[in-house]
């Protein structure tokens, strides 16, 4: 597999409902391991009377697209990826009461059903009907000009926030999830696996309540942006990460790591202080590590795995979103016809396995097509 090795194949045939006419709309579909294809599909319409069609204004390109892409993350060939989604309300069923036609909203990709067990304990990220809802895996994403979803899945954004701070909402709520899981206080000192987008998210949560965050990586592009924004930034790409994380700070091992690199455990495991928490967050099918129980038990380490968020924290990331300063993050946009140029900022898919060279930060493949204001979101909207 090689570097831009994502082919646009074609354009296949669909109708749609634009007011009187029946026009396509463009969609990127899934075929399997390295590859994709700009598509016209039909577009999104209300069928059921909570339905809202989202008019795609741009979608964040998440670290579990470029692992599906490279394999090490199950999807549904033939639908449509993308989840970290920003739009306008463009149609409502009868039924929709929270939102109006022309209303700035965030998509949260993470359905859940509301009745099983789980559910209904509040434990909705755990619900038991997930096959078929997983929106950008087994579900129609946002890679595309339009989607529809039940009403409770789509959320007004607050009035002033920029287009590029509301699209990271969905990857901050991933985050605010597993941040709550380590159970942070102000005595704890954290070291977080990867400077990526997620890296960058949790240090900037951390940071709001630990006496002291450190973040490490490999990738040079990504230590230049992550030493912008904070203080203690180790370069662990010509050492052992362990080692040289616990010299940087002196001989201290963390209280709490989180890994969001889906690879660190290892790492993790050697560098946390006896009675630490090991928190688990990036996702690598690909990847397993031995595990001994006694090196639990008799360091008294609790490995942690957050799952995905629960309904009730989603609402949470959109009002937080706001004073994180969340658009610092997004580096790059690029039209949905540039996908492959998109991809590649991100270092492809046939880079990684050299050890990672990335571009940009956070990446934005835009839908809308259209001049946008000084706020990023489309002129008039």
């Amino acid at each position: 597999m090689t570097e831009h090795s994502f082919a646009l194949h074609g354009v296949g045939s669909g109708r749609c409902r634009d007011t009187d006419r029946e026009v396509p709309v463009r969609a990127l579909v899934y075929l399997g391991p390295g590859s994709v294809e700009l598509q016209e599909r039909p577009a999104p319409r209300v069928g059921a009377d909570d339905d809202v069609v989202v008019k795609v204004v741009g979608t964040g390109i998440c670290g579990t697209d470029r692992k599906i892409l490279l394999g090490r993350f199950p999807a549904r060939p033939g639908v449509v990826l993308g989840h970290e989604s920003v739009g306008l309300v463009q149609e409502v069923g009868a039924g929709v009461r929270s939102l109006a036609v022309g209303d700035r909203v965030v998509v949260n990709p993470t359905l859940y059903c509301g009745w099983c067990v789980p559910c209904m304990r509040g434990a909705t990220n755990f619900c038991r009907n997930k096959a078929g809802t997983e929106v950008g895996v087994d579900r129609d994403g946002t890679y595309a000009d339009g989607v529809v979803l039940p009403e409770r899945f789509v959320r007004r954004v607050p009035g002033g926030m920029p287009f590029r701070g509301a699209v990271l909402i969905e990857p901050l709520a991933c985050v605010l999830n597993n941040v709550r899981a380590a159970g942070l206080t102000v005595d704890d000192t954290v070291t977080v696996l990867g400077a990526g987008p997620i890296g960058m998210l949790v240090a900037l949560v951390a940071a709001r309540t630990a006496r002291r965050v450190t973040v490490a990586e490999t990738d040079d592009y990504r230590l230049s942006r992550a030493r912008d924004l904070f203080a203690h930034v180790v370069d662990v790409s010509r050492t052992d990460a362990a080692e040289a994380l616990v010299k940087a700070s002196g001989g201290e091992r963390p209280g709490v790591v989180f890994d969001t690199t889906g690879s660190g455990l290892d790492d993790a495991l050697r560098l946390v202080d006896d009675g630490g928490r090991v928190v688990l967050m990036g996702f690598d099918d690909s990847y397993s590590v031995p595990l001994r129980p006694l090196q639990l038990t008799n360091r008294g380490i609790r490995l942690i795995g957050a799952g995905d968020f629960r309904g009730d924290t989603f609402p949470v990331a959109v009002d937080l979103a706001g004073g994180l300063g969340l658009e610092r993050l997004v580096t790059h946009e690029f039209p949905l016809e540039a996908y492959e140029d998109a991809l590649g900022a991100l270092g492809g898919v046939g880079r990684e396995g050299a050890g990672g060279r990335y571009d940009a930060m956070k990446v934005v493949i835009r839908s809308d097509t259209g001049p946008a204001g000084a706020d990023g979101w489309p002129v008039g909207a």
